[in-house]
């Protein structure tokens, strides 16, 4: 949602962009992957450990009734089509049945290995086209402030100019006391994005107000003398 927002003001101000790939249905932590994975390692390598005692230890049926209980605690309740199936292979004891449903049992491993590095492989693409997706996002609101900003200098180097001309009309038609501040505000005008951005933002504000208080106090001084001029011509 907030890509598509971004997109959409982005639009027309900037070249298009390369699309996205997909991103696979995944989560985009490994650790969650790994989490379930170690845990399901974990079961497994108990169960084969159990059965292979079992195994090993035919002749002896109590071990064989321990470690089938301790291979069974890790395993899910079986349905009952299945437990029918296995009895029924059991008491038939064909050894081509045996090896059907070992065959099976190898290749079902095998698939369910190959869906596990699946999951694993979408879970790291999910994870890359995550961050390109952020990267993207950061880069459009970038681009979006760089607009704004871009506008606002423009807004003020317009203003400045038209000042600079008004200012100087002013000083042609009525008097340079009058034309002269406000050529000066539109060169300030112009000037304020940059000086905004400037490191020296505050040394560059000292001096302004400093010069701006001395152009106060030489209008203040000029108009006190002026003042005083037209007064002594009254007298005379």
């Amino acid at each position: 949602m907030r890509l598509a927002l971004v997109a959409i003001l982005m639009a027309g101000c900037a070249t298009k962009l390369p699309e996205l790939p997909k991103q696979p249905d995944a989560p985009t932590r490994a650790e969650n992957i790994k989490k379930v994975g170690a845990e399901i390692d974990t079961s497994d390598a108990k169960v084969a450990a159990a059965v292979t005692v079992v195994s090993e230890n035919a002749g002896k049926p109590e071990v064989v009734k321990a470690e089938s209980a301790v291979a069974l605690s890790f395993l899910p309740k079986p349905p009952e089509a299945e437990l029918a199936l296995a009895r029924q292979r059991a008491a038939k004891s064909d050894q081509k049945d045996y090896e059907a449903a070992e065959q099976f049992g190898r290749k079902l491993l095998s698939q369910i290995d190959s869906n596990w590095a699946k999951v694993e492989a979408d879970q790291r693409e999910a994870l890359r086209v995550s961050k390109l997706k952020d990267d993207r996002i950061a880069a459009l609101t970038a681009e979006v402030e760089r607009v704004k900003k871009d506008a606002a200098t423009n807004i003020w180097t317009m203003t400045g100019a038209g000042l600079v001309v008004v200012g100087g009309l002013a000083c042609a038609f009525a008097s340079i006391r009058v034309g002269i501040p406000i050529i000066l505000c539109g060169a300030f005008a112009g000037a304020l994005p940059f000086l905004l951005d400037s490191p020296y933002f505050s040394v560059i504000a000292g001096l302004f107000l400093a010069t701006l208080a001395g152009l106060g106090i030489w209008w203040f001084y000029d108009r006190v003398r002026d003042s005083i001029n037209e007064s002594d011509g009254k007298k005379s």
